[in-house]
């Protein structure tokens, strides 16, 4: 493809090249997020003593909104680009703290008392960040399916890496940068990969700089040598404002490695968080006093399941099966019994009669039309409501809430040299391969979901992870 050609392809899908239009729809989504958890406290409030206040009196208190956005832009979440989902939930809990806290100590300081008022904008904050983080969601699908967000980025490299960029950012919804160009002086005879047009030639960054005002250059080009790779970042990408060096050891299992500065030479740091015991001492506490909790109000649901589960078939109201732990250690994980009580016998006569299941089974240990799942387990399944007895090994402390997901013997394999270091940790009720993909997700994947979680384990990551869970868990995306 021709420069020329492509500026007619781009001029009609793009007009933008700044965060300003995605800052906007951010800010937008966090005003209405922030009147609807201000209207949520005053409902709590009027609720349970009536008349005390007036419902309807927190629109009056919109004059207050233009501090949540600036305190939202001091904590970096405008225009948010490429910013971590759980480094966006801690800032949008600070930040929520702050706006809110600073509100009270106003009307403290004006009234001197402390009123209903003030208890509504307590449960205000209780409610924002959720609030917050669903309605941000919703604005991200909506600037991504209308092509209104992202910042066009100009990728060098068509090769293996490139294309594993640019696969990425047309499928996140939360990158910021949309691929518009790949330029790279091999490939030839291709002109467009996923639908992006490919320009064989490297130099002409200053040229696109000029005419289309794009500003960001993402560098994915392993193959060049230092000589080569320095001339390119000093003319070519150097045009650019922004430019991002992917480097050449990259791979899905490093690609969250943080930089340290070793008194002006830089070095590549990864950790195992959860190997401080501090950090595991958190996690644990977060553990126990969540599933006590959460436990104590879905009883009456989980009491129902197992009604059902004992009336539509034979058989215990749990299944035990045996999975590996925490260093390999196998342990008893429950669930609901979703199958009929002679499941694993109806299995290998099932696999040595349909080699299409067999292959299917030996990809990753599942099958997604399983006959042996009763009626009830088909919805529990879907649900991921057969996954909720296992917060009772969670209280044994076999499990986590968070963290890999327990594997069974014959998987080991499968993670091949990672099963010692994915399985330093206990394993989770829920991770990040789950909520990002769940069933659909191959075991290079979940080893690189599994290794940013380790580096990068946070309770706001704990956090996120548990709500993107009860999102996928309402969607039944991925579960079988």
């Amino acid at each position: 493809m021709t420069l020329t050609d492509f500026d007619i392809w781009y001029r009609t899908r793009y007009r933008r090249t700044s965060s300003a239009f995605t800052s906007g729809a951010l800010i937008i989504s966090d005003l209405l997020g922030v009147m609807l958890s201000f209207g949520t406290g005053f409902f709590w409030v009027n609720f349970y003593d009536m008349g005390i206040i007036n419902f309807k009196s927190f629109v009056t208190y919109w004059p207050y909104l233009p501090v949540f956005i600036l305190v939202f832009q001091i904590t970096n979440l405008y225009p948010g680009v490429s910013l971590a989902p759980a480094e966006e939930l801690r800032n949008l809990t600070i930040a929520s703290i702050m706006a809110h806290g600073g509100i009270i100590f106003s009307r403290y300081i004006e009234d001197q008392e402390f009123d209903a008022i003030s208890v509504a904008f307590i449960i205000s904050f209780f409610f924002s960040t959720f609030i917050l983080l669903c309605g941000r969601s919703v604005m991200h699908t909506i600037l991504r399916k209308t092509r209104l967000g992202g910042i066009p980025a100009v990728i060098y490299g068509g090769g293996s890496l490139g294309r594993l960029i640019v696969e990425h950012l047309l499928q996140s919804k939360r990158s910021g940068y949309v691929p518009v160009l790949i330029l790279d002086d091999t490939c030839p005879g291709e002109d467009t990969y996923q639908d992006i047009p490919i320009i064989h030639d490297t130099q002409i960054g200053s040229e696109i700089v000029k005419r289309f005002k794009i500003r960001m250059a993402i560098v994915a080009m392993p193959e060049l040598d230092q000589k080569a790779l320095t001339e390119l970042l000093n003319s070519s990408v150097a045009a650019f404002r922004y430019n991002v060096l992917i480097p050449d050891f990259f791979n899905v299992t490093n690609i969250w490695m943080s930089i340290r500065d070793f008194d002006g030479i830089l070095g590549f740091v990864t950790s195992n968080r959860l190997k401080m015991p501090w950090n595991w001492a958190i996690k644990r506490v977060m553990d126990v006093g969540i599933v006590i909790i959460g436990g104590l109000l879905l009883l009456p649901l989980f009491l129902g399941i197992a009604l059902l589960v004992k009336l539509t078939s034979p058989g215990p109201v749990l299944y035990g099966h045996t999975r590996l732990g925490l260093q390999g250690v196998p342990f008893r994980a429950y669930k609901f019994r979703s199958m009929v009580i002679d499941a694993d016998q109806r299995l290998q006569m099932l696999l040595a009669s349909d080699p299409k299941m067999m292959e299917e089974w030996e990809a990753c240990h599942k099958l997604k039309h399983d006959p042996r799942v009763t009626w009830i387990g088909k919805f529990l399944r879907r649900t991921s409501l057969d996954e909720f007895p296992q917060l009772l090994n969670i209280l044994k402390g076999e499990m986590s809430l968070v963290g890999p997901r327990p594997i069974v013997q014959d998987e080991v394999k499968k993670y091949g040299e990672d099963f010692g270091r994915i399985f330093s940790v206990k394993p989770g009720l829920s991770g990040l391969w789950q909520v990002s993909g769940r069933s659909d997700t191959d075991y290079v994947e979940r080893v690189a979901f599994d290794t940013y979680y380790l580096q990068s384990w946070s309770v706001w990551l704990d956090i996120w992870v548990l709500y993107k869970t009860l999102g996928a868990v309402l969607r039944g995306k991925g579960a079988y």
